[in-house]
């Protein structure tokens, strides 16, 4: 198989060519390989190969109608474990950390029939919506060297808007699955809480969930039918679900009422080139027949973000014991970046008392943002304030942690509440600033309705075509 024919194939079709014996799931591999190969030393965005199992594998499938059969696929390299690879979480404390079973969505994974080829670069604890950890290097995006990959799943993320694989394994605790969809062009759905498997151990339980990155939208949607579903004990019940996230998404257009509104919790104006795509997104979605409305969410922001600094102080430092019982040692100088040890000296600080009232106020204000939904089906707004920044605006390792979270809240401020409420939300790549980058647009459903967002991603996919906008990389 040449790299061009297998550049052009999202998931979805490489499996349908192994179903049909036009190409083999080694010859995909082959040539997911050498794509990495030839781009990975500039991008980073792959940070362990783990070529000779994913070969074993390719060469061991049998279950040829599995959705995925012979797909390559990446695992983000944060609280996934893939047995018998390292798993770092991004941080020098987990340097010498081998993980000894699969996690169960791994194991899905592997039952629909990907091919795990390695994981991929993500910042320490998947702190921060850019890719530049001191432990695994700076993740840089292919539209451009000097331009941030997202984060905090910006590897998969690179790796997927270069041609390596055609979707990747992302989370997303406050953005991490749609800032890097945003700055590379792709789709990225943050699923509703609970759909998909997660490690119950992640610092960040209540607001995490896992899903992909991904070239299209009926990658995503497969991926939802293939790996979605209810886990034994989970700590959230399994929200309603159609009978196939991709019929669903193939079905005729629905027509929709969708509000929209350019608010941002820092009242950070947007860059012009990021308000004129939201400006011919909202002309586009008018054309389409569905009727479109400025509505701002009413939500005290100020109250918001102090109740989950407050929430996720508990669970960061609850996260942290987990992790030193699992390495089995305290952490040394050097182990942890300055802002993780910042986050962490406060989680300390932070007394029972305001960790659950953060918890409880979280819940109270989630339940009135759900409650404006009952006049929309869907919010829309851009994925991030400004087109992708270049590496070092939001330096994790040299800032101070007050000055990066002022950073970040101008160039991203748009995703976490989502997080939050736990409702599902997808940036797509429907504008592209003046110099080429891409920028995203995102659009936010009821809570459990996926199947909108995805109904109305392909319509969106039709009319504002994304696919041939790829890097030069």
């Amino acid at each position: 198989m040449r790299y061009d024919e297998y550049a052009a194939l999202d998931g979805v079709g490489m499996a349908a060519l192994v179903r049909r014996g036009e190409v083999t799931p080694l010859e995909l591999l082959d040539c997911a390989i050498a794509r990495a190969e030839a781009v990975n030393p500039k991008l980073n965005a792959i940070v362990y190969k783990g070529y000779d199992d994913a070969r074993a594998t390719a060469k061991a499938i049998n279950d040829i109608e599995a959705p995925f059969a012979g797909v390559p696929f990446l695992i983000k390299d944060l609280y996934c474990d893939v047995a018998g690879w390292p798993m770092s979480n991004g941080s020098r404390f987990f340097r010498d950390y081998v993980s000894k079973e699969d996690s169960e969505y791994v194991r899905r994974c592997r039952k629909a029939g990907l091919v795990i080829m390695g994981k991929s670069n993500t910042p320490e604890y998947g702190i921060t919506g850019t890719t530049e950890g001191a432990y695994l290097g700076p993740c840089r995006s292919p539209f451009g060297e000097n331009r941030i990959a997202g984060g905090s799943s910006g590897g998969s993320a690179s790796a997927v808007a270069a041609g390596i694989v055609p979707m990747g394994h992302a989370t997303d605790g406050l953005g991490s699955i749609r800032i890097p969809a945003s700055c590379n062009g792709l789709v990225g759905l943050k699923v509703t809480r609970g759909r998909n498997p997660m490690d119950w151990n992640s610092p960040v339980t209540e607001l995490s969930v896992g899903h992909v990155v991904s070239v299209s939208v009926r990658d995503s949607a497969a991926m939802l039918d293939a790996v979605a579903g209810p886990v034994a004990n989970a700590p959230f019940a399994y929200p309603a679900a159609p009978d196939s996230f991709l019929a669903e998404a193939l079905a005729r257009p629905k027509q929709l009422t969708i509000a929209y509104s350019a608010e941002n919790p820092s009242h950070t104006p947007m860059h012009p080139d990021v308000a004129a795509g939201f400006a011919a997104t909202i002309a586009k979605l008018e054309e389409l027949g569905h009727k479109v409305i400025e509505r701002a969410l009413q939500v005290d922001w100020r109250k918001l973000y102090r109740a989950q600094g407050a929430h996720s102080a508990g669970h960061f430092g609850a996260g942290i014991l987990q992790s030193i019982a699992e390495v089995g040692r305290e952490p040394q100088p050097g182990d942890f970046e300055p802002l993780t040890m910042t986050y962490w000296e406060g989680s300390k600080r932070m007394g029972a008392d305001r960790s659950a009232w953060g918890t409880l106020t979280l819940r109270a204000m989630a339940r009135d943002i759900l409650a404006q939904f009952e006049a929309f089906d869907v919010f829309l707004s851009p994925t991030m304030i400004t087109p992708p920044p270049e590496i070092g605006l939001i330096d994790t390792v040299k800032l101070d942690a007050k000055e990066l979270g002022k950073r970040q809240s101008r160039v991203f401020g748009y995703t976490p509440p989502f997080n939050m409420t736990g409702q599902p939300s997808v940036s797509l790549p429907l504008a592209w600033s003046q110099d080429g980058l891409p920028i995203g647009m995102m659009f936010t459903g009821r809570y459990a309705d996926e199947a909108t967002l995805l109904n109305l991603a392909i319509q969106l996919e039709e009319a504002m075509p994304w696919k041939q906008r790829r890097p030069v990389t």
